[in-house]
């Protein structure tokens, strides 16, 4: 029997193009017992008032990003960070380590032996998921969720996106060759969800296998 050393937390980024199905695999590996912690959903709150975030993004882009009320006006926000790459490097600094932070806090919350799934839309743009001195801590595998150009297309379409729209969101987006070289596995969404149910079935045993400590490098 051999000494591996302790047990350590498996944290797994979920990351995929948009349209590529992405969400979907992140509720089928909950329904297999992951727990997963919807990154992008913990972005839209950091710069909320009383955010780990919101006082500093205020600071950086005045008073007018809010409403009458005092809360984020996220379209005016928008507005200010789409149109200036500078604006939005900006943004993402203040926001980019809030959201980290948060997400250390929930994974600490969990059992030491959770199988945690990070579902995040940029992992491969960003240094969302990884914290800690050097970003020492978070994901220690990559899953990324692709299909095909014109599938992605017409999903984005059936959800009420303009065809140019969807041409830009995809642009706007790191490529599949870029996410894949960074992924552990890649899981094909090019049918219908039993197929993708098998895909990530497939997957499973490896994400949900025990990672030691002293065997596992960062």
């Amino acid at each position: 029997m051999s000494d591996d050393g302790p047990v350590a937390r498996r944290i797994i980024g979920l990351t995929g193009g948009i349209g590529a199905g992405k969400s979907t695999v992140a509720t089928l590996l909950a329904g297999l017992g992951a727990d997963v912690i919807d990154v992008d959903a913990i972005g839209r709150t950091v710069a909320d008032v009383g955010g780990r975030a919101h006082d500093a993004v205020v600071e950086r882009f005045g008073f007018g990003i809010l409403d009458e009320e005092g809360r984020l006006d996220r379209a005016v926000l928008a507005s200010i960070v789409f149109a200036d790459r500078s604006e939005l490097d900006a943004l993402e600094a203040i926001s980019h380590p809030a959201i980290n932070a948060t997400l250390a806090d929930a994974v600490a919350d969990l059992p030491a032996d959770a199988i945690v799934v990070l579902d995040m839309a940029i992992l491969v743009e960003s240094i969302l998921g990884r914290w800690g001195a050097g970003s020492s801590e978070g994901y220690d595998t990559v899953v990324t969720v692709e299909a095909p150009m014109p599938v992605r297309r017409a999903r984005l379409i059936e959800r009420g996106m303009s065809a140019g729209d969807a041409e830009r969101r995809i642009a706007s987006q790191a490529d599949d060759d870029a996410r894949r070289s960074v992924a552990q596995h890649v899981v094909t969404n090019d049918g219908d969800v039993a197929a993708l149910r098998l895909e990530v079935e497939r997957i499973w045993p490896q994400l949900s296998a025990p990672r030691s400590t002293s065997s596992t490098s960062k």
